[in-house]
């Protein structure tokens, strides 16, 4: 048996190299491999810090016995959701057919031209309630392809048909200030009055919803500001964030935050950084920097995927574990291991994060490793420059195939522009620019450069863009959250078009299922408020100004020294064309609603204009 795995770009296909599976990576070879022996395609898809990818993967995949027929009667394909999200989306979507308890491990059954007939999560190797020992399932799909196959084929298409029929391209207007208050009435109905929190069962951070309720709070909205303090007040406090180590776990089972989740995933922290910093929230901004600096940052100064949340313990396995022991203890035993899978998107929005609080909390080691990652990046994922193919993921200075996404795109972009204000650097910003620009299509669309992931457009499979908003925001989102913070930089509004087309299709769901789509009002908050800008220029760095306006400014602040700013503006970015010291003094540029004040130079005039 050939063993494809062992020198895979992803740590979860790495992990089942020595499976008895004769397992394959995503491609067009196994459905080739598939048509050539008449057999159907299992697809296993899950990620490397996944519990229940684990346990199925001992359990099952394991077993030599149901190996063996496993091998006898399928191709199997093993796919790491991080590395392929496309992939992960299409099946994801053709699953909703056949079950509502959608997660990972997915387990999806499909013909040898890709198309979906059976699909699953995990399967257990006896019968646990109602659930199907996965030999039984096995047995199952078999009887029906040798038996049934015009019905197999049959439902195959149905799914096709009912996932091509469900695809919209439609734009939805944008929502008015007042679409936008009811939609955080509804998510206060959602509140969980007694623990904090989205819901009344299992916990998530939620980081996009807590992004658009801090939105319409800076809007004057007193009801989402409680709701977003609550939340933040309750998960700060609870066991889902680690006190020893400052990260947060991905997701608590129980309503009061107990019983986590022990996986440590970069989307989350970075976010939750964010969200912490906005919420002047300087304890578990730090422990959460910590974590990331600490833990996650790579050698070469990007980031890992996760970590994960099993580890030996005093030379047991153990699922948590590690994260019972107080930081003694700690140092005692190896740590949970790295998915050091670099994705490119995820990276960004560190980038952006450690950048943007880094600036608003006066911690210049958080901007320094936001730039050392950022060149990490840009020079592995991008060789050939702005201009040129960017990558979706490398291990160990290695490329994946798999192709870029608007996650990459537009979470590399946003990353660079809050890297670019915190540091005065407008290369940063020009490089996101080029980036946003490039994913207008020649028809006026908003797609990724690479196009879609080649096998699925073979079969027909590739899936209109996941709009909703999960643990991470939709590439959709993170491309007009870039191109509108381009947009108050460079004044251009290209820019904010892409911002808007970007975002519009997911729009027509997101007022009536807030919780889905909090990324996506956080973008429709943001266009629909008045347009704040501060630029401060100050030759001197202890300028009093500076420290004002970087605590306190909007978003779209800068503070650059008289040579950046010409850079600045050399570069194409309208902001800063004359923006220059007064009379050897620093001095402050704030304009709101598209209307600029006359430049300050003094604390209580600056602090008197943020303050209106």
């Amino acid at each position: 048996m050939t063993n494809r795995l062992s020198d895979a770009v992803s740590p979860y296909l790495r992990s089942h190299a020595d499976n008895p599976v004769d397992w394959w990576p995503w491609g067009e070879e196994p459905f080739a491999e598939a048509a050539r022996r008449d057999v159907p395609v299992f697809v296993s898809i899950g990620y490397a810090t996944c519990h229940w990818c684990h346990v199925m993967a001992r359990e099952s995949f394991s077993d030599p016995e149901l190996a063996g027929y496993l091998n006898e009667h399928f191709v199997a394909i093993k796919v790491d959701r991080e590395e392929h999200p496309e992939v992960d989306a299409a099946y994801l979507a053709a699953a909703s057919a056949f079950t509502g308890n959608l997660g990972w491990p997915l387990s999806v059954f499909v013909t040898p031209n890709g198309a979906a007939f059976f699909a699953g999560t995990y399967f257990p190797p006896r019968p646990v309630g109602d659930t199907p020992s996965f030999r039984t399932v096995l047995d199952a799909i078999l009887e029906a392809w040798n038996e049934r196959r015009d019905e197999v084929e049959g439902a195959a298409a149905a799914v096709l048909e009912a996932l091509a029929s469900s695809r919209s391209d439609g734009l939805s207007a944008l929502p008015s200030a007042a679409e936008l208050e009811g939609a955080v009435d509804r998510l206060a109905r959602l509140e969980d009055p007694e623990f904090g929190g989205l819901g009344r069962g299992s916990k998530f951070p939620n980081a996009p919803v807590l992004w658009f309720l801090q939105q319409r709070a800076a809007e004057g909205n007193v009801a989402a500001a409680g709701f977003a303090s609550r939340a933040l007040d309750a998960l700060a406090e609870s066991p889902l964030r680690d006190q020893v180590e400052g990260g947060v776990f991905r997701y608590a089972v129980n309503r009061d935050w107990t019983e986590p989740h022990y996986e440590r995933m970069l989307s989350d922290n970075a976010q939750l950084l964010s969200r912490f910093a906005d919420a002047r929230a300087p304890e578990p901004a730090d422990g959460i920097a910590g974590f990331l600096l600490d833990v996650l940052r790579l050698p070469s100064g990007a980031f890992a995927s996760a970590q994960d949340s099993e580890s030996p313990i005093d030379g047991v396995r153990s699922e948590g574990g590690y994260y019972a022991l107080d930081a003694v203890a700690r140092a005692r035993q190896p740590r949970p291991a790295l998915d050091a899978k670099v994705l490119t998107g995820l990276n960004g929005l560190a980038i952006g994060a450690l950048a943007a609080a880094g600036s608003r909390m006066g911690r210049p080691d958080w901007i320094a490793a936001a730039r050392d990652a950022a060149d990490a990046v840009l020079a592995l994922h991008l060789p050939d420059g702005a201009d040129g193919a960017v990558a979706r993921a490398s291990l160990d200075g290695r490329l994946s195939d798999a192709v870029a996404t608007l996650e990459d795109i537009g979470g590399l972009a946003g990353g660079l522009l809050r890297l670019s204000l915190a540091l005065g650097d407008a290369r940063y910003a020009s490089i996101a620019r080029t980036l946003i620009e490039r994913t207008r299509t020649p028809d006026g669309g908003i797609a990724a450069p690479g196009g879609s992931d080649p096998v699925l457009v073979e079969h027909g499979l590739a899936a209109a863009p996941d709009l909703d908003d999960g643990a991470t925001p939709s590439g959709a989102a993170l491309l007009a959250d870039a191109a509108l913070l381009l947009w108050t930089l460079s004044g251009d509004d290209d820019h904010r078009r892409i911002a808007e087309d970007a975002i519009a299709p997911a729009l027509a769901n997101a007022l009536e299922q807030p919780s889905a789509f909090g990324a996506a009002l956080a973008i429709a908050s943001r266009l629909a408020s008045p347009v704040r800008q501060l630029v401060v220029v100050a030759d001197d760095p202890g300028e009093p100004l500076s420290e004002i306006a970087r605590s306190s400014g909007p978003e779209s602040t800068a503070v650059v020294t008289s040579a950046q700013a010409e850079e600045f503006a050399a570069s194409g970015f309208e902001l800063f064309v004359g923006r220059s010291t007064r009379d050897g003094r620093a001095a402050a540029y704030f304009c709101e609603r598209f209307v600029c004040a006359l430049p300050v130079a003094d604390e209580r005039a600056l602090g008197e204009l943020l303050a209106r």
